[in-house]
C-alpha cells in the first residue's frame, strides 16, 4: 500500500475488523490500538523511500478506521448480549419464574443479594417509561449521586420504574418516590413492604402494582403509596361474595334515585373522605352545603340508614369502600 497509494482490499478490510473485534472481546481499548498502529508507523516510516512515505499516513488511516470498526461491533454485540442478560433476569426476578437458587446467583452480577430482605418502588406516569428515557436517566443520576453504590437495582417493566433496594436502605426508596414523582410530572408511587429471600421482591412489587391498582379503583391521589397502609382493603374484599351481598343490600336502593347511584354514591365517598364534614363535602362536589344535605337526606330515605349516625355511618363507609373496590354501579355484582 505505501509502495503503490492503493486502499485497502475486501478481505484486507474484513481481516482487519476481525482481529479488531477479537481486540475487543480481549478486553483491549481501542486507545491502545491506535496508538499501536501509529508506533508501527513510526518505526517503519525511516525505512521507507519518500514517494512510499507520503502513502504511509493513508494506509494507517485506512487500517485504523478498519480495525476500530470491528472494535465497535464487538462492543455494540456484547452490549447488546448485556442487556438482553439485564433483561432476562429482570423478568425473572419480577414474575418468580427462575429456580431461586439460580436467580440468587445471577443477582450477584446485578449488585443484588437475595438472601436479604428487599422492598420494591413502582411509579407509573402519565406515559410509558423505558431504559434509557430521559426520565430513567435523571432518576438513575439522583439515586447514584445521593447513594452511590448501595446494592440499588433501578429498571423499567410495562412503561413503569422500578427500583429495587435493601430493606435496611428505606431512605433509597423515600428518594426514589421523591424523584420520580418529580421526574414523572406528578406520577403516583407504590411502595411494597419488605420481604425476605429471593422471592422477597416478587412478593413486594406484587404489593406495589396492586396498590397503584387498588388507588386508580378508589381513586387516591396520593402522590406515594404505601401497601402497608393499605392492607385493609385486600381484607375487605378477601370475601367477595359477602362484600358484594353488602353492597347490593345497603347501597342498591340508591339506584332508585333520579341519575342512578353515581351521585349519591360520589355523595357519599366525599363525606367519608372529608371527615363527615358536610361544607367541605359540598365543595369538593361543587355542591351548596344545601344541596349536599339534601342529598345526604336522600340517602338516608333510600336507605334506612343515616349517615349522620356513628353506627350506621360504618355500615354505609364500608359498603361505599366495597362498591369501589368492585366497581359498582358500572359492574354488576
Amino acid at each position: 500500500m505505501c509502495t503503490t497509494g492503493r486502499g485497502l482490499l475486501r478481505e484486507e478490510r474484513e481481516a482487519l475488523r476481525s482481529w479488531g473485534e477479537r481486540a475487543a472481546e480481549a478486553g483491549i481499548g481501542l486507545r491502545v490500538l491506535v496508538r499501536a498502529h501509529l508506533a508501527a508507523a513510526e518505526r517503519l516510516r525511516p525505512a521507507l523511500p519518500r514517494a512510499s512515505a507520503e502513502h504511509l499516513l493513508s494506509a494507517v488511516e485506512q487500517a485504523v478506521d478498519a480495525f476500530a470498526e470491528g472494535h465497535e461491533r464487538a462492543q455494540r454485540l456484547a452490549v447488546r448480549q448485556e442487556e438482553a442478560a439485564r433483561r432476562e433476569f429482570i423478568d425473572d426476578l419480577l414474575y418468580g419464574r427462575s429456580d431461586l437458587g439460580r436467580l440468587a446467583e445471577r443477582a450477584e452480577r446485578f449488585g443484588l443479594l437475595l438472601s436479604h430482605a428487599h422492598a420494591v418502588a413502582v411509579a407509573q406516569g402519565r406515559e410509558p417509561y423505558e431504559d434509557g428515557f430521559a426520565v430513567t436517566r435523571t432518576v438513575e443520576a439522583s439515586l447514584i449521586a445521593r447513594f452511590g453504590n448501595r446494592r440499588i437495582l433501578l429498571t423499567t417493566k410495562d412503561g413503569r420504574l422500578i427500583c429495587v433496594a435493601p430493606a435496611d436502605e428505606p431512605d433509597v426508596l423515600a428518594h426514589f418516590a421523591k424523584q420520580a414523582y418529580a421526574a414523572t410530572d406528578g406520577g403516583q408511587v407504590a411502595i411494597g413492604r419488605a420481604h425476605p429471600g429471593p422471592g422477597g421482591v416478587v412478593h413486594s412489587y406484587e404489593e406495589a402494582l396492586n396498590a397503584l391498582d387498588l388507588a386508580a379503583r378508589m381513586e387516591l391521589d396520593d402522590p406515594v403509596l404505601r401497601a402497608a397502609d393499605l392492607l385493609v382493603y385486600p381484607v375487605l374484599t378477601r370475601d367477595r361474595q359477602a362484600m358484594a351481598d353488602l353492597v347490593r343490600t345497603v347501597l342498591g336502593p340508591l339506584q332508585q334515585a333520579r341519575g342512578g347511584a353515581g351521585p349519591l354514591l360520589d355523595t357519599l365517598a366525599a363525606y367519608f373522605d372529608t371527615g363527615c364534614t358536610t361544607a367541605q363535602a359540598a365543595r369538593r362536589l361543587g355542591l351548596s352545603v344545601r344541596a349536599m344535605t339534601y342529598r345526604l337526606d336522600r340517602i338516608h330515605r333510600l336507605t334506612g340508614a343515616d349517615p349522620g349516625d356513628p353506627v350506621q355511618r360504618y355500615t354505609l363507609q364500608t359498603s361505599v369502600v366495597g362498591a369501589r373496590l368492585l366497581g359498582w354501579p358500572d359492574q354488576p355484582l
